[in-house]
């Protein structure tokens, strides 16, 4: 596949940061993405001439509200969902907190008015092992303070998912929250998250006839939104978090809840001037959320062409890195019969002096990670999620996660390859590396 038209609608430049003397590439896109040109002029036109706040009844007011209206419509059909079902948030950590705190508030709410399901209990969430840690952390963070019951599912070595059964087996009289992430952000497998809302829901009817809370299904789709097709009817979930930053937009954030405050009910964590219907007040941040609705837009219109360009280039990745380094590549994203990402390559270089942050350092045309940006001060320590998906600890070590984005072309994985090569060649002592640098 050529290299995409910079004028392609959706189509992005490499981060001018990564453009120099010294030609380097960028791969974490799974780390954050550069804002696309669309979503940079959204930002500075809101900027301009809807500074006003949404709220007043003067045009650059009026400009604003309608701006947003505009932005929560394209996140909605985005995702396949309804635009009053939309909130905006600053980014998905405040959105996944959000969800939690939500869902101990009602248990407790419900308990109060209800009784509680077994006594003295307190509600029960269930989430999976390889989680973010705006999930896990503050999931964590409940237990330890004696609010909250937690069940954190081991994903499957073999497939490296949230096996369904499992997490059905975890169900409790008093769980209220089943929260798995749609797609893995160091391996890029996609979670079986249909499944689960499905036999989920199926449970659901019988809780209520035992006086029971029913539980709600989240999905923190961050990795996924722009990358794969995603769709709020097909996934079944209550809630799903939404992250611009990761699909070329601004660094603000969605959730998505059906049936916002009658169906699935909200709690909100700040309180104010009652903006998003009480739900997260504050004076609308009107540019970002206009950069994020033109985000959304891109997304829409060319969802399919970023994810087959997306495969092909990583897919070329791949081939290239086995048939430079054959038999010593571990590629520790592929799992038997697992859908993963479009864009999202986990592999290792096999050696002892080849661990992953080594071979970075060694690097002068790759950026990229060892894995996840948030774990970016664990040193050489192996990657929690590969350890989980069943890799080896020497081979988790020597990870490095690549994730190409929507510019990303065939000549930048040449350029990364032979990089890979030289600074595989330093490290063992190679007399020819030595001579070149």
């Amino acid at each position: 596949m050529e290299a995409p038209s910079r004028s392609t609608r959706g189509r992005v430049m490499n981060p001018p940061s990564v453009l120099g003397n010294n030609r380097q590439v960028y791969m974490d896109y799974n780390a954050t993405t550069p804002p696309a040109p669309e979503v940079v002029q959204a930002v500075t036109e809101a900027m301009q001439a809807a500074w006003g706040n949404p709220s007043s009844p003067y045009p650059a007011g009026q400009k604003a509200k309608d701006i947003i209206g505009t932005a929560r419509e394209n996140l909605a059909k985005m995702i396949g969902g309804n635009p009053q079902d939309i909130i905006f948030t600053s980014g998905g950590t405040e959105s996944n907190n959000l969800v939690i705190h939500s869902m101990l508030r009602h248990f407790c709410q419900t308990c109060r008015v209800q009784g509680c399901p077994v006594e003295g209990a307190v509600p029960h969430f269930i989430t999976c092992s390889v989680e973010h840690d705006s999930i896990r952390l503050p999931l964590e963070y409940l237990m330890q303070e004696g609010a909250a019951e937690i069940t954190f599912v081991p994903v499957s070595k073999v497939s490296a998912q949230a096996e369904v059964e499992d997490i059905l087996a975890a169900v409790r009289p008093n769980t209220c929250l089943v929260t798995i992430m749609l797609a893995n952000n160091e391996t890029g497998v996609i979670m079986p998250v249909p499944e689960i809302s499905r036999r989920i829901t199926a449970l659901n009817p019988r809780r209520t006839m035992e006086k029971l809370p029913s539980i709600r299904v989240h999905s923190d789709a961050a990795q996924a939104v722009g990358k794969w097709h995603v769709d709020v009817g097909e996934l079944g979930v209550d809630f799903l978090t939404i992250v611009g930053h990761k699909f070329y937009g601004p660094r603000i954030g969605a959730l998505y809840v059906r049936g916002l405050g009658d169906v699935t009910p909200l709690y909100p964590m700040l309180f104010g001037g009652g903006q998003e219907r009480n739900f997260r007040p504050g004076t609308e941040n009107t540019p970002m959320i206009a950069g994020l609705g033109k985000a959304a837009e891109l997304v829409i219109h060319n969802c399919a062409a970023y994810e087959a360009h997306m495969r092909e280039v990583r897919d070329y990745l791949e081939e290239r890195l086995q048939a430079e380094f054959g038999k010593r590549i571990h590629l520790n994203s592929h799992f038997p019969g697992t859908q993963r990402l479009p864009n999202t390559c986990n592999f290792s270089i096999q050696g002892p002096q080849l661990q992953g942050r080594r071979v970075l350092a060694q690097c002068r045309t790759l950026l990229a990670s060892v894995g996840a940006a948030c774990h970016s001060d664990q040193g050489d320590q192996p990657s929690p999620v590969l350890l989980s998906c069943g890799v080896p600890v020497d081979v988790a070590k020597n990870a490095l996660r690549l994730s190409v984005g929507r510019s990303t072309t065939r000549a930048d994985v040449d350029l990364v390859v032979q990089d890979l090569r030289q600074a595989v060649a330093k490290l063992e002592g190679s007399p020819r590396a030595q001579s070149t640098t």
